[in-house]
């Protein structure tokens, strides 16, 4: 028999949900554009010094990496590798100069926002990641 949940815990699932598909519709629409319309990034990736040729790959790879997300027994994996993929592209454009450009910053909030997804959700990844205890006087 399953314990009652608490309306503090049903908050938090839903808050987690929410801002899951927050993280993957942006990242899908991401890979959607470097599959489907890599000539709209052609400035982009000739900036950062990637041959347009690289967009649809870029883009199957972050489509794995959130499909994995998507699936509740992958999600970890999936968090890890889109962490990985969005470092990446902090690490582009610091490469190019880009300090605090607007795509590191997003690149970071997504990458924060996918964790705190998890830690919301999923009560596995709070048992790793302890960041919050509480203590009974």
């Amino acid at each position: 028999m399953n314990s009652p949940q608490t309306e503090e815990s049903i908050v938090a699932i839903w808050t987690g949900r929410l801002l899951g598909a927050l993280v993957v519709l942006s990242l899908l629409a991401d890979a959607g554009v470097n599959v489907f319309l890599p000539h709209l990034l052609a400035e982009n990736l000739a900036k950062i010094g990637f041959p347009m040729g690289l967009a649809p790959i870029i883009g199957s790879v972050l489509f794995v990496c959130v499909l994995l997300y998507m699936i509740p027994r992958t999600s970890v994996l999936g968090a890890v590798l889109i962490t990985a993929f969005l470092g990446g592209a902090i690490c582009a454009h610091l490469r190019i100069g880009e300090i605090g450009s607007p795509p590191q910053v997003i690149s970071a909030l997504l990458g924060i926002a996918a964790w705190a997804s998890l830690y919301l959700r999923n009560d596995n990844v709070r048992g790793l990641l302890p960041l919050l205890t509480r203590t009974r006087i």
